[in-house]
């Protein structure tokens, strides 16, 4: 069975100028609660899929993501949540196998997270991620 009709796609992200008036943006006008909050990073609680915010110049410095505006520019990132750290290895090794141009292998990353990134052809990013022991980082109350 091939990869998109085994994994859900889990969250949509959204790379943002101004973390904090995105923030204040689904709060305050759409009604999210915030579930999460770490440097460059938030996401929220609401019906359906997780909606996440990074912080666009944050991320482009852990990932080879360009933070440039106007054509050509990432906006948003597309997440599928994998159930462990192997299973993210076995559908790294299978999409690489068909040709996924990903930025780089599988490595661990500074939000307690084991992910690889690649770009569809409309330069939208795509994550693949599994959590490490102790899963995600900020959780609120």
């Amino acid at each position: 069975m091939d990869f998109a009709q085994r994994y859900a796609i889990s969250d949509v992200c959204i790379l943002c100028a101004d973390l904090e008036r995105s923030i204040r943006f689904y709060v305050d006008k759409l009604g999210f609660k915030l579930a999460h909050r770490a440097e460059g990073f938030a996401d929220f609680s609401g019906a359906g899929l997780t909606l996440a915010l990074w912080d666009i110049n944050h991320i482009s410095r852990h990932v080879r993501i360009s933070n440039m505006r106007g054509a050509g520019a990432h906006k948003a990132c597309i997440a599928v949540k994998l159930p462990s750290p192997e299973e993210l290895d076995a559908a790294y090794h299978e999409l690489s196998a068909k040709g996924t141009p990903f930025l780089a292998p599988p490595a661990d990353y500074a939000w307690n997270a084991y992910c690889c990134y690649f770009a569809g052809p409309d330069d939208e990013v795509w994550e693949l991620y599994a959590w490490r022991e102790g899963g995600a980082p900020g959780k609120l109350d």
